[in-house]
């Protein structure tokens, strides 16, 4: 029998030490999943190692994120982005916000952000720049005008055709405008949210569209007044918007996100985000547009 040294016999322990602990062992994924930094699926595909890094709009507004503040969590975008970040593998401490406008994410080029979400519809125009995730979100495009307006009481696109239209240009809303309303007069486009609604508090505009959930926030708390006129049906034109998180052309994290969001999904966590952030936003009547 061959006589064991010392040195061998410490060799043998240590082997054995780490057979007994699997994975929990020397591991270096292992480690990331104990330090809140990423997950197997995630490995040397995030911008910087161990870390993620979010891209939102400049400002961020509610209900998508509170207060302009997305390292709180709290806004139904905020919150879906560190559901996605914890089912990765990543601690909040190891999540990096990063601000963008709406165009620049969507751009040609190398991005700043392992993936941006401020209302992204997912479009096979958009496709040839960015690649998407399956769907976090499903909504409407919906009107919003002063009480008093020429688009109040509207029930159908011919009540709609002489009215002054505002959207954020380079969105499916301002696309809504001209593909589905089709109005007399050329709508105005303007280069983000909070141009449309100056410009219809100024009563430049008889009305804006935007997406529901958002119609319903500006119409309650940001302009006195006003009221969500209505909502389309989901099946009209480009009336129904997917929102998908953006990333850089063929980003491999693509795959790893969607895991994560299908996970979610079943689960039910995405559901209780929606409830608690955009719950109960479907009281506007729906606008015929046959």
């Amino acid at each position: 029998m061959r006589k064991t040294t010392p040195l061998v016999a410490l060799a043998l322990a240590a082997g054995l030490f780490l057979a007994a602990c699997g994975d929990d062992g020397d591991s270096s994924t292992g480690d990331a999943a104990a330090t809140g930094s990423g997950n197997d699926c995630t490995a040397d595909k995030t911008l910087a190692d161990g870390k993620l890094t979010i891209g939102t709009g400049n400002p961020a507004y509610s209900p998508w994120v509170e207060n302009d503040a997305p390292e709180s969590g709290e806004g139904f975008e905020a919150a879906v982005a560190y559901a996605v970040a914890e089912e990765l593998g990543f601690a909040k401490e190891n999540v990096t916000w990063v601000r963008t406008t709406f165009d620049e994410a969507i751009q040609p080029g190398t991005k700043n952000f392992d993936f941006n979400l401020q209302q992204y519809s997912i479009t096979d125009e958009r496709k040839k720049t960015v690649s998407f995730s399956d769907p976090y979100y499903t909504s409407n495009q919906a009107i919003v005008g002063f009480a008093d307006s020429k688009a109040a009481g509207a029930t159908s696109i011919a009540d709609l055709k002489d009215l002054k239209f505002g959207a954020q240009a380079g969105t499916t809303s301002l696309d809504f405008i001209t593909e589905v309303i089709a109005p007399s007069s050329e709508p105005f486009a303007y280069d983000d949210n909070a141009g449309a609604k100056a410009a219809l508090e100024a009563k430049q505009v008889d009305a804006i569209v935007l997406d529901l959930p958002t119609a319903f926030y500006v119409s309650a708390v940001e302009i006195e007044g006003t009221k969500v006129i209505g909502q389309f049906p989901a099946n009209a034109g480009t009336g129904a918007d997917e929102f998908g998180l953006v990333f850089d052309l063929e980003n491999p994290l693509v795959e790893c996100v969607n895991t994560a969001l299908a996970a979610l999904k079943d689960g039910g966590e995405l559901a209780a985000i929606e409830k608690q952030w955009l719950s109960d936003k479907t009281g506007a009547p729906v606008i015929a547009t046959e």
